[in-house]
């Protein structure tokens, strides 16, 4: 039964009664009273419901005796359903209904429906599958819930045989096919003929609950839950989620089942997880008591805690609210409860606990009837194995695992991720990559994306290790792809990944040889990270305040090995302070791990800090000597060989240095060093070196050292040594650039040791196909043979990405001279002479070289004076060189004969006198070279050079310098010239501009003070205005002397109007009165005032008043507008200048009275009301149609005038009126 609380609506709604909470059986009565049949009447024995014995035999002989009725049985089943003694609850009843089999069939039906709702309740609480420990009850009963399905089976068929249309049959059916499908497994991906056995128990069981909602009326909420249950189960989450909506507001009180668990559970297959919470809580509000709520919400706090790393301050928190508020909780209210057990069985695995977790597991796996509970409690299991080392095991249980959640495509990726680690452990890593490239494809894993990263970057790293030739490119791709991708997941805010340093360090060693920035950004990452793992109380106390001594105190409690890997990155970088600095803090902290190094039983230490120490030691030393800190460097390999005298490399890096600084002490020094160790290869490139730079240069190969020793190197110690291999292409290369070719045979052998330094540089190229050096004489070979300069551009320019040395940077120099780039040639010589470690004299001498080539093509004497200087500064550095002397003298004539050959305009005396200088000098510099035992060039050239300058260019240069003096004279008398004339322009322009300026500052002068009058006249116009409206309120307002308020002035009343006549009778008096000369007098005519020059209505009347009357007619009806002030706001300023009185006097409403006493006459008009010429001039037609015009643009001041004072006669006097109005110029209502 279904329990009750107080609330009405279940969410929002409170109920005023008080909160009342009833359990399932809570209708079972305490005692019931059975009837029987005595000697003295029927009787009734008591039975005490509360205190029930397991031994039935005794009470079923009463009922059946009795023949009580079924109430009776199925209520004591029902009491012992409720101390949880099913199994007597269910042979009671069959017994029953045995007693029952010649009863009615409802009565049979009824027992029928309450055994089949008994062995469901049976088949819900056991096992699912045979249980290998005993539940908290001591219960033995070791039946599954196949058993119970099939016990119920048959029962339920039987009843629906008797009554297929009983309600409880329905209900008890959706029940038994929800249970049937739990069973099934879940298929991958059934097709759309094929349905899953599953899919159709639950569309079965939805349309069992179906009907029983049909019999209720819709009413039944459990069928509710039912249908919903299967919604769920069938993957229709928004279908179940309005069900266990409507099943919610129907009965909002339920508490066991409880609507608000399904809710939350679709809420959070939505997506919608904080809702779902919202929904457990109240679940858990209403019943405390709830084991599925408080599963849930350990579930959902354990999802937020995964959002956080476990150092975050936000994870623990939610953990402990997890595991100790929720889940420990459901544990204590049910300890079988399969959810529970498999969240408690993780928090153990995490502690290592496994008697718990294998507990708990079998507990999640065989007392569940949801797949994916199962499959939680394999994978548990699965873990446990594979962390003790059985994984045979493991694989089967990570398989049964995948296989409870649909395998395949579905499955549960940690046991498909389980599984592909068992395959890496195996060593089965093509399995491996296999089972995670699908886990990648379905879910883009983290975990899995590092794993298939790794596996594939190992997979490279084997290879190197071995030296493999195999192309191992699709598989570094691979692999950088897969850790990029995890890498750039944790810059995503929304998935919280953590940071992992294996990832970076992997990818470090991807990019090492590629990509060294990129290596470098690695390892700096990792670093940040170490650095912020390092807590406060794990600084020095001794520390300084500033935040660079703290990084420096958190950076010596790194790794060594982490620093020095930074440290050679910033060495191949060129940045050589940076790596120093990495190299000794990496050095100090290697020497305090030394110091708390840990030593084994045998006293040897653990970890080998020693030689750390020596690695770090040397790599410090060769940064000191690219930082040109040779004494440093000196000291720190004499210390390395101290502790170490049989340190190879710090003897070799010694002996160099000797060589460097004192040749002879250093010759002895390589000579000893191969002596001592002649099988060393390091040692025997060093003194291949050594000979290289002291040899005497010859064309015999088989008289050159160099060549011998690298013959020997190959012939008695390693054939395929890169190093005398790269030597003899070289000494093969520089014998056939200086062989002759002024013959064929002289060509055919010079092509000849061409291609023999071509098979030495193809043989290294062949065992090493990333060796620049052997790339870069191929390269040269291939521009001075072939002359394919765009091959060797291209050589050049791949070498110039691996080898850092200045001979690149020549070589590429060299090619594009040749090919006349001489920009870039310059650009590339001098990178060279800046990577070289002094300022090589052969790299000035091609700058000299290609600035001369330039100047000759261009005719820029600029780009002689640079040859000529890096030609000195060559010589500068080898004072000796016979060479570098005649490239200067060779300069000097070239820039004579260009200061010949040019112009006047384009050189200065100066530049010429500096050319006959230099021209001297050139030819007392071929003399002393003509008299050297080995010239440049021959002797007789030399010679015949030096007396060309001295007999034909020395005239050359005198004359040149006449006319230049002469030139320069004339140019600086017409340049005088032309500055005078410039300066006056520019001061009379000046002057020009001054005038215009005085000029524009007096019109901007006028117009300030124009600008000034008028506004003057304004504010005096505005103040004039001001007045005259101030007069004209003291005229219309007044103040009363009794009470002294303000109030308007008092009109005399008007004379009252005679009545109009009609039309027609008008007319003919107006026709009558215009013969005989006389006007009808008007009690209400406004005299006009002298400023407009209007005409007086005094006592004459107007001749054209039927043109005015018709005028006014057609003004009233159409033309006139509503306000009738707007001819008065339109006349202009001179207008309201000119008769300021008369516009006052026009404005300002007056008593009849009033006009006829204190108004003038009107000028230009007599008694008789007649015009006078003076007055209007020709009395002409177009005269008196502008006087019309003119005298209705008055009549409407008029009219605005009288509208105030004479509305309230306007309605029984408005014809008179009207006729009147066209009278007088100045009449109104």
């Amino acid at each position: 039964m279904a329990t009750t609380n107080g609330y009405t609506n279940g969410v929002n709604g409170t109920h005023d009664e008080p909160h009342q909470l009833y359990p399932r059986f809570s209708d079972i009565p305490a005692g019931l009273d059975i009837p029987v049949r005595g000697e003295d009447g029927d009787e009734a024995v008591n039975l005490d419901l509360t205190e029930l014995i397991d031994e039935t035999d005794e009470l079923c002989d009463l009922l059946e005796n009795e023949n009580a009725a079924k109430n009776y049985w199925i209520t004591i089943a029902l009491a012992y359903a409720k101390q949880r003694k099913v199994d007597i609850a269910i042979s009671i009843l069959d017994k029953g209904l045995s007693a029952h089999a010649r009863g009615r069939s409802e009565d049979r039906l009824s027992i029928m429906t309450c055994l089949c709702w008994l062995y469901l309740d049976k088949c819900r609480h056991a096992p699912r599958v045979k249980p290998s420990q005993q539940s908290q009850e001591g219960d033995k009963d070791d039946r599954t819930k196949e058993h119970f399905i099939k016990a119920v089976i048959p029962i339920l068929n039987e009843a629906q045989k008797m009554n297929p249309a009983y309600p409880p049959l329905a209900m008890a059916q959706g029940t038994l096919q929800l249970l049937q499908a739990s069973m099934q497994q879940a298929k991958s991906a059934p097709t759309s003929r094929e349905q899953s056995e599953r899919t159709i128990l639950l569309q079965q069981a939805a349309m069992a609950f179906d009907r029983a909602l049909g019999f209720s009326g819709g009413k039944n909420v459990m069928a509710l839950l039912g249908k919903a249950r299967a919604s769920f189960s069938l993957g229709n989450v928004q279908g179940a989620l309005q069900l266990y909506q409507q099943a919610l507001d129907r009965a909002p009180d339920m508490l066991d089942p409880d609507p608000r668990i399904g809710i939350g559970c679709c809420l959070w297959t939505l997506g919608h997880k904080d809702i779902a919470q919202t929904a457990w809580q109240r679940s858990v509000e209403l019943n405390p008591d709830s084991k599925i709520a408080h599963a849930l919400l350990g579930l959902y706090y354990l999802d937020q805690s995964h959002q956080y790393n476990r150092t975050d301050p936000e994870w623990e928190p939610l953990y402990k609210k997890a595991m100790t508020t929720h889940t420990q909780t459901a544990f204590k209210i049910d300890g079988m409860h399969a959810l529970t057990c498999a969240n408690f069985g993780d928090y153990f695995l995490r502690r290592k606990q496994w008697v718990n977790v294998e507990r708990l597991a079998r507990r999640a796996i065989e007392h569940t009837d949801v797949n994916a509970i199962a499959s939680d409690g394999w994978c548990l299991l699965a873990l446990q194995s594979h962390y003790e080392g059985d994984l045979s095991k493991a694989a089967d249980q990570y398989n049964r695992s995948d296989q409870a959640r649909g395998a395949d495509e579905r499955g549960y990726l940690p046991a498909k991720f389980g599984m592909a680690q068992l395959r890496t452990v195996m060593r089965d890593f093509d399995g491996a990559k296999f089972r995670l490239e699908k886990i990648v494809e379905r879910s883009k894993s983290l975990e899995a994306m590092t794993l298939l990263g790794v596996l594939h970057a190992e997979e490279v790293f084997a290879a190197q290790a071995a030296g493999s030739k195999e192309d191992k490119s699709l598989e570094t791709k691979r692999a950088i792809n897969s850790l990029e991708a995890v890498r750039m997941a944790w810059k995503d805010p929304k998935r919280k990944a953590q940071k992992d340093a294996a990832v970076l360090l992997n990818l470090g060693r991807l990019y090492e040889n590629d990509a060294p920035e990129k290596a470098l950004s690695c390892l700096k990452e990792v670093e940040e990270m170490q650095m912020a793992d390092i807590s406060d109380g794990d600084l020095p106390e001794d520390m300084g305040p500033s935040e660079e001594e703290e990084k420096q105190a958190r950076r010596l409690l790194l790794a060594p090995q982490l620093l020095s890997n930074i440290g050679c990155f910033n060495f191949q970088a060129e940045k050589f302070s940076e790596a120093c600095e990495y190299f000794k803090t990496a050095l100090n902290a290697s020497v305090q791990q030394r110091n708390t190094e840990q030593l084994d039983e045998e006293g040897n230490a653990i970890d080998d800090s020693d030689a750390l120490v020596c690695t770090i030691s040397y790599n410090l030393a060769r940064t000191y000597e690219a930082m040109s800190m040779d004494d440093q460097a000196n000291d720190v390999y004499r210390s390395l060989l101290v502790r170490h005298p049989d340190y190879i490399d710090a003897r070799t890096r010694l002996a160099y240095l000797s060589l460097i600084s004192n040749p002879s002490e250093g010759a002895e020094a390589v000579k000893g060093l191969l002596e001592t160790d002649p099988g060393n290869m390091d040692v025997r490139a060093l003194y291949g070196w050594y000979v290289h730079t002291a040899k005497k240069r010859t064309l015999a190969l088989n008289e050159d050292a160099e060549q011998r020793h690298y013959k020997q190197t190959l012939q008695s110690y390693d054939k395929h040594d890169l190093y005398s291999l790269t030597g003899m292409g070289n000494l093969h290369l520089a014998v056939a650039r200086e062989m002759p070719r002024d013959t064929d045979q002289h060509k055919e052998k010079r092509s000849k040791m061409y291609a023999r330094a071509v098979e030495f540089y193809d043989k290294v190229l062949t065992l090493d196909p990333k060796n620049a050096f052997a790339a870069q004489g191929m390269g040269i070979a291939v521009v001075e043979e072939k002359r394919d300069t765009a091959a060797a551009i291209q050589i050049f320019s791949k070498v110039r990405e691996s080898v850092k040395e200045a001979s690149v940077h020549v070589n590429l120099g060299h090619v594009f001279t040749e090919v006349k780039q001489y920009s870039r040639a310059i650009e590339n010589y001098e990178l060279a002479l800046v990577k070289s470690r002094e300022r090589e004299p052969g790299i000035l001498a091609c700058l000299g070289r290609v600035w001369l080539v330039r100047g000759r093509q261009e005719k820029k004497l600029d780009a002689y004076k640079t040859s000529l200087d890096f030609s000195r500064q060559a010589l500068e550095a080898a004072p000796d060189n016979i060479n570098y002397r005649f490239n200067i003298a060779f300069v000097q004539i070239q820039l004579a004969q260009m200061i010949i050959s040019l112009p006047e305009a384009q050189k200065t005396l100066v530049d010429v006198e500096q050319a006959s200088q230099g021209l001297d000098e050139a030819i007392e510099s071929f003399g002393r070279i003509a008299k050297e035992p080995n010239p440049p060039f021959p002797r007789g050239d030399i010679e015949q050079r030096a007396n060309m300058g001295r007999n034909t260019m020395k005239r050359q240069l005198a004359s040149a310098i006449e006319r230049q003096a002469e030139y320069e004279r004339n140019n600086a008398e017409r340049l005088e010239e032309a500055r005078r004339k410039r300066e006056e322009e520019v001061r009379k322009r000046e002057e020009e501009k001054r005038l215009a300026a005085e000029k524009a500052e007096e019109e901007r002068r006028k117009i300030r003070e124009e600008r000034e009058r008028i506004a003057e006249e304004d504010r005096q116009l505005i103040q004039k205005r001001m007045d005259e409206e101030q007069a004209r309120e003291a005229e219309l307002w007044t103040t009363d002397e009794e009470t002294g308020e303000r109030r308007k002035r008092e009109r005399k009343p008007k004379e009252k109007r005679q009545k109009r006549k009609k039309k027609s009778e008008d007319s003919a008096d107006d026709d009558t009165d215009a013969e005989n000369g006389k006007s009808r007098p008007r009690s209400g005519a406004a005299s006009a005032t002298p400023a407009t020059g209007s005409d007086a209505e005094g006592g004459s009347r107007r001749k054209t008043k039927k043109r005015k009357l018709e005028s006014r007619k057609g003004r009233t009806t159409g033309a006139s507008s509503k306000y009738k002030s707007k001819d008065i706001v339109e006349e202009s300023d001179d207008e309201d200048l000119e008769g300021v009185a008369g516009a006052t006097a026009s404005s300002q409403p007056t008593r009849d009275e009033d006009r006829d006493e204190d108004m003038p006459e009107t000028p230009g008009a007599d008694e008789d009301g007649a015009r006078t010429p003076g007055a209007m001039g020709a009395e002409d037609e177009d005269g008196e149609e502008r006087i019309v015009s003119r005298a209705n643009q008055r009549k409407k001041a008029a009219r605005i005038l009288d509208d105030d004072d004479d509305e309230e006669e306007g309605q029984d006097q408005e014809p008179e009126g009207v006729a009147q109005a066209g009278e007088s110029d100045h009449g109104g209502d």
